[in-house]
């Protein structure tokens, strides 16, 4: 799911698809990111007045389009409307989203606009995001997102703009560059992060991207401030090697390592295992192992998968560190599909931290179903969390309907082979090797 990072804060608002995943593979509703960007909000006050003090700014992206599959991508030529809703057990923070998608050439526009509870207990504007994608030749695309709040009087003001231009390279790489700019005191648009991302093909079985964050200061002046060198090499068929070295600048503006992730993925049949290591610098810039990641999908014949992702990492909540790592986290997620649509559900299990040593207990478990028909696409997603007595209790349900309509796939099975006809004249066929 594309998400601009930001130095101070992550918001994620609203996808334009429920077929995004999370960092463990597990599908996001549009409206759990929503209740997110909602409650940011109103911790930092940016709701109603949209008060901005300092760097306290919010950073979005919002993607066109989800697309796994060539039909997908040409059903989103299609204009589109779609309404969601989140709704919190406690009955706070209850949001009401409205979608739109059109294109014409080559130019996309997709709108969001979220609604929350006012103080009367009726519904408010308040948070849209307009995103334009323009295909500006065969190898470049320019998007612009912008993002607005409210005012004081209930008046539309721009939060911030993010742009961002891809370009396809010759060698199969790509360069991407993106920036934040936010208004000033005096609504001037002022530039406060940007990042660059390249990547290359070094030989025809690796793959390096380099990516630089800078920020701005007050005058919009651009500094380097961290850096990433990332390098995939497939050795076989079936197993590839990568590494992730992470540089942050010191005050004296030299390049100090301070993160290195390295591993493997491994595919066996319908069998793919991603096993990563982190290692992070202490603070004589000596890297020791910090953490272990293990993910594991399978696929059975039938299209429906499981995936485990367990974490290691040598910090326990609620215990004293031991040099040693200790799995902290297991995330399973089993997603059937069937004709009329899907059913995903993800199950959290985490380390209690007021007593570490009972090792995990079920935190949290989401269902998510997805039916398609003629007339659209409808989601349902059901959030339930540990109440302590040892059961869960549902705390947020999310809905989505959607006129999009699924694109239609069409398979054609080989033409069967004409039955031989008999000659009596005709042997009887060997047996075969």
């Amino acid at each position: 799911m594309p998400v601009f990072n930001c130095s101070v804060v992550e918001i994620k608002v609203p996808t334009l698809s429920a077929k995004y995943a999370d960092e463990d593979g597990a599908p996001v509703a549009f409206s759990v990111m929503i209740g997110a960007a909602v409650r940011f909000l109103m911790r930092v006050h940016l709701l109603p007045g949209l008060m901005i003090v300092g760097v306290a700014f919010m950073c979005v992206s919002v993607p066109v389009v989800a697309q796994n599959s060539d039909a997908d991508s040409a059903n989103s030529d299609k204009a589109w409307s779609a309404t969601g809703e989140s709704s919190y057990t406690s009955g706070v923070n209850n949001v009401r989203t409205s979608e739109s998608h059109a294109k014409s050439g080559d130019r996309t526009v997709d709108k969001q606009s979220l609604q929350r509870v006012g103080p009367d207990g009726r519904y408010e504007n308040f948070m849209d995001v307009e995103t334009e994608t323009v295909k500006m030749n065969a190898t470049t695309t320019k998007t612009i997102t912008k993002t607005f709040g409210r005012g004081v009087n209930g008046e539309r003001t721009l939060v911030q703009v993010v742009e961002e231009q891809k370009q396809e390279l010759p060698g199969g790489g790509s360069k991407s560059v993106r920036t934040a700019s936010n208004p000033d005191s005096n609504g001037r648009l002022q530039l406060v992060q940007q990042d660059v991302r390249e990547t290359k093909n070094l030989s025809r079985d690796t793959q390096e991207t380099r990516s630089t964050t800078l920020l701005g200061d007050m005058n919009g002046n651009l500094s380097p401030t961290s850096r990433t060198i990332e390098r995939q090499t497939k050795t076989s068929d079936s197993l590839t090697k990568f590494q992730k070295s992470t540089e942050n600048q010191d005050l004296n503006g030299g390049w100090q390592l301070t993160e290195k992730r390295e591993g493997t993925i491994r595919q066996d049949g319908k069998e793919r295992t991603i096993e990563e290591t982190l290692s992070r610098a202490d603070a004589n810039g000596r890297l020791a192992v910090a953490g272990r990641t293990v993910s594991k999908e399978v696929t059975d014949a039938s299209g429906d998968t499981r995936s485990t992702v367990e974490k290691y990492s040598d910090l326990t909540p609620g215990a004293a560190p031991d040099g040693s790592l200790h799995l902290n986290e297991r995330v399973t997620t089993v997603r059937k599909a069937g004709g009329d649509g899907s059913t995903t559900q993800r199950q959290v299990e985490a380390v209690n931290p007021g007593n570490p040593s009972s090792g995990l207990q079920v935190s949290s478990k989401t269902i998510d179903i997805v039916r398609t028909g003629p007339g659209g696409t409808t989601e349902t997603r059901t959030t339930q969390r540990a109440n302590g007595s040892g059961g869960l209790d549902t705390v947020q349900v999310d809905t989505r309907s959607s006129d999009q309509v699924p694109a239609v796939k069409v398979e054609i099975a080989p033409a069967k082979k004409a039955a031989p006809t008999k000659k009596a004249e005709v042997a009887p066929a060997s047996k075969p090797k």
